[in-house]
């Protein structure tokens, strides 16, 4: 897609989910790291039921550190992977308080030296807490960019992350990541996506190829023989 098509993605998206923001709730920063944390292969509905007690109970590393991992693998056992996610936080808990005074950095390249912290969680972490820019890909904003033709299928998260930073201009990048999970969350959604009633859909390359599939398929009327 040209870079005009891009602009005008930009400028529906606003139009769209001019409101788009983190939905994990947190209180700061340490609280945003771990919702994130959590939130690898779950939804954020379900992080966010698990948080309201979790944040009541561990409100500092010191907290988290307090308890066996037995318990804290029961306190958040209704997310998915609860055992590795657990030992991941008590991991992380130890090296805030041996390295960064029990305090979140600010800075991505020692986000990522946290367990469990990867590129997208320190992305998310430094872009809605401190506000730098960054544009961190999810299962939503890696599906959205390649349906709509603006990453290769094959590309990886950090290729999607990579060609989006091109395209989209800096000082818009952490906007944009809220708007296309918004997007791919509610209407570009991975099963049953909303293309009858997509302002996008006379552009989309991947409505195109789907139309052209169903014609294909569509089987020949029979002549009849007289």
């Amino acid at each position: 897609m040209s870079k005009l098509s891009m602009k005008r993605f930009l400028s529906t998206l606003e139009e769209m989910f001019p409101d788009a923001h983190c939905e994990l709730n947190h209180s700061n920063a340490f609280e945003l790291t771990i919702a994130v944390l959590l939130s690898a292969q779950c939804t954020d509905k379900k992080v966010n039921q698990v948080t309201e007690r979790l944040f009541q109970k561990y409100k500092t590393p010191e907290d988290y550190l307090a308890v066996t991992l037995e318990e804290l693998q029961e306190d958040i056992k209704q997310i998915g992977l609860y055992k590795n996610k657990a030992k991941h936080i008590r991991e992380l808990c130890h090296l805030l308080l041996d390295e960064y005074n029990g305090e979140i950095p600010d800075k991505h390249e020692e986000l990522v030296k946290l367990p469990g912290v990867g590129r997208k969680t320190a992305n998310v972490v430094v872009s809605t807490w401190f506000g730098v820019p960054a544009l961190a890909v999810d299962t939503h904003v890696e599906r959205v960019s390649k349906r709509l033709g603006f990453c290769d299928p094959d590309m990886t998260p950090l290729e999607v992350e990579q060609t989006l930073m091109r395209k989209v201009p800096k000082k818009d990048w952490t906007k944009t990541h809220h708007q296309m999970i918004f997007f791919g969350r509610y209407h570009c959604k991975a099963q049953s996506p909303q293309c009858e009633a997509c302002p996008l859909q006379e552009s989309c390359p991947e409505r195109k190829k789907n139309l052209k599939l169903q014609k294909k398929a569509k089987p020949k009327a029979s002549k009849t023989n007289k």
